[in-house]
């Protein structure tokens, strides 16, 4: 381990706290070998956090914003993590997100996306979903995790209050109903599991790609 561009290396005091909890998910959800796109990677402390822990997967981490890239890169160079890819600047909204910058990625065993379906437009969770359908593999994947209501209420006076904040930043922001993401990912052939409690009034969401799932 080198202590590369430690100026570079951002830390999400949240990142820190919930990596351990969603580590334990992953560990039973995801395939022991296998190709992973993290989508919105953040700081990049989930990234090597998660690859560090599971060796046998190629964890390919992305963010759109630039400032997060480098702190992804930089946190790859410290943890010298040789199954971590360079990190892309993915957009969900792209036509198939721009996978022609995977390289031949051409499926996927898993997709791992944390905490942005509630900070970014309803399209963007379309969008995801979508995508996650078309370059899953058979049986793969897909991870979110962040707050949700369920039955149309918020789960707890603190998660009202974010959802509050984040509506006042931009409209078309906020914490989404479980229920609709998950009609959502049946629309596109991604069933979802018996959702997970997780700390801090969050939740785990596991979807796994139909064998007949239609490609949309």
């Amino acid at each position: 381990m080198t202590d590369s561009h430690p100026a570079l290396r951002q830390r999400s005091p949240s990142a820190e706290r919930n990596r351990e909890p969603i580590l334990a998910v992953l560990r039973e959800v995801l395939p022991a070998t296998g190709r992973v796109l993290e989508i919105a990677s953040g700081t990049g402390q989930h990234a090597v956090c998660f690859a560090g822990a599971l060796p046998g997967l190629d964890w390919q981490p992305s963010d759109l914003d630039a400032d997060a890239r480098a702190s992804i890169a930089a946190w790859i160079a410290h943890e010298g993590l040789a199954n971590v890819r360079a990190p892309l600047a993915l957009d969900v909204h792209q036509p198939d997100w721009g996978m022609q910058t995977l390289d031949k990625l051409d499926q996927l065993d898993a997709v791992v996306c944390i905490n942005m379906i509630h900070i970014s437009p309803w399209s963007a969770t379309q969008a995801l979903f979508a995508g996650a359908s078309r370059r899953l593999a058979d049986g793969g994947v897909l991870y979110l995790y962040g707050p949700y209501k369920r039955g149309g209420a918020q789960t707890s006076p603190s998660n009202d209050a974010f959802d509050q904040q984040l509506r006042s930043r931009d409209p078309a922001w906020g914490v989404r109903d479980m229920e609709a993401v998950v009609a959502l990912g049946a629309s596109v052939g991604l069933v979802c599991d018996e959702p997970i409690a997780m700390p801090a009034n969050n939740f785990s969401l596991v979807f796994r790609k139909r064998l007949d799932a239609a490609r949309v």
